[in-house]
């Protein structure tokens, strides 16, 4: 069973093509060092809730779009050796995309698969 890291963002929407461009760019670095995939959605039916939702989770606003992601691995181990590949590449230490969203409202975690179906 693969290993998921999941990811709930809030994307201002002026910056939804430079998101792209950045996925884009990291998703072919996740690959390249051994992903095995890499899935970026915008939201498209996903209501705000009177108590939980995707957009609350995040503190979306008016003029932001939420964004669920996920990257799968072989294993837990796989996953953490990928990752510290991919923090360390240069391709993406350079790059100036600290302001396409805000990290701080970001949720974000590892998940162990037990059914695929």
């Amino acid at each position: 069973m693969p290993y998921v890291d999941g990811f709930v963002l809030a994307v201002p929407k002026a910056n939804i093509e430079r998101y792209k461009e950045m996925a884009r760019a990291a998703g072919e670095v996740w690959k390249e060092l051994g992903a095995l995939s890499y899935v970026e959605c915008f939201a498209d039916d996903v209501p705000y809730g009177e108590l939980t939702s995707f957009p609350r989770s995040v503190q979306a606003k008016e003029d932001e779009t939420v964004v669920f992601s996920w990257i799968t691995y072989e294993s837990r181990s796989s996953r953490d050796e990928i990752n510290s590949k991919v923090m360390a590449d240069p391709r993406l230490a350079g790059n100036d995309w600290k302001d396409v969203f805000d990290g701080k409202r970001m949720i974000y975690g590892g998940f162990e698969s037990f059914l695929t179906l």
